[in-house]
């Protein structure tokens, strides 16, 4: 938890001083929806791929498959989300490190792009399977 200190009144992290219990839970999932509603307002790439979620969900809800495949097929596009979260989550802290170019900067980010990338062949694949098997 964040506490302020008194002599320089500058705010640090205090291990001894984590919330427990169901404040920490109620506390999680506040921290949580804020930075959801952040990736909402500020990275593109999430809101599509939310749109895509959104747009899953309806297809799934009136095709006659088994729940266990919806649940699949649902499942790898909030894998992708996962994935633009923690794409995104690197990408603010190479930025919040600085903001010059150096090419371990520019390899993280890459490599964080590379794993949406896969996390949506995956879910591609998964959706693709599913489209021959039933048409």
């Amino acid at each position: 938890m964040r506490v302020i200190d008194e002599a320089t009144s500058k705010m640090h992290f205090d291990p001894k001083a984590k919330p427990k219990g169901m404040l920490r839970i109620v506390l999680a999932m506040k921290n949580s929806v804020r930075a959801i509603s952040w990736l909402v307002k500020n990275e593109s790439a999430f809101r599509q791929e939310l749109i895509l979620l959104i747009l899953a969900a309806g297809v799934l809800a009136f095709w006659s498959i088994p729940y266990m495949e919806k649940t699949i097929l649902l499942s790898s596009i909030l894998f992708v989300l996962f994935a633009e979260i923690i794409n995104t989550a690197i990408e603010v802290t190479i930025d919040r490190i600085g903001k010059e170019i150096h090419p371990l900067s520019g390899l993280a980010k890459d490599l964080g792009s590379a794993a949406v990338l896969v996390t949506i062949a995956i879910s591609s694949l998964l959706w693709l399977a599913t489209l021959c098997r039933y048409f």
